[in-house]
């Protein structure tokens, strides 16, 4: 069974950092792009940022020069450091995986994503 976990969110201040973890079971991340998409209640899913299987990545306007997404295959593990929080980034923080084996990542359509985990709470607040 494929499954994407999600973990690390909490309460940052604002200012502060945060790293969220992205966790498969089922399957290795080796051949995959891996992007992160946020959502506050009321708004469309927000792409973040992806790294693609062979390590490039895009970051959304909003998160550039603040987040930085790696990964680690050896581990099977992505992660999104979150530096310089800021009132607008509190959300629920999705992992999601696809592009298999296309060397590329794209943040502009969620649906090319296969599989989703279920999100981690980040809340930003003094």
């Amino acid at each position: 069974q494929v499954q994407l976990v999600e973990s690390g969110g909490g309460l940052a201040q604002p200012g502060g950092s945060l790293r969220l973890s992205c966790a498969p079971s089922g399957f290795n991340l080796d051949d995959y792009a891996i992007a992160w998409y946020r959502q506050v209640p009321g708004k469309e899913r927000e792409g973040v940022s992806c790294i693609s299987d062979g390590g490039s990545t895009h970051y959304g306007n909003s998160v550039k020069g603040r987040f930085t997404i790696s990964r680690d295959n050896a581990k099977n593990m992505v992660y999104l450091q979150m530096n310089s929080l800021k009132a607008e980034d509190p959300a629920v923080y999705y992992c999601a995986v696809g592009y298999r084996g296309l060397g590329y990542c794209s943040l502009g359509d969620p649906s090319r994503y296969d599989w989703w985990g279920q999100g981690t709470r980040v809340t930003v607040s003094s």
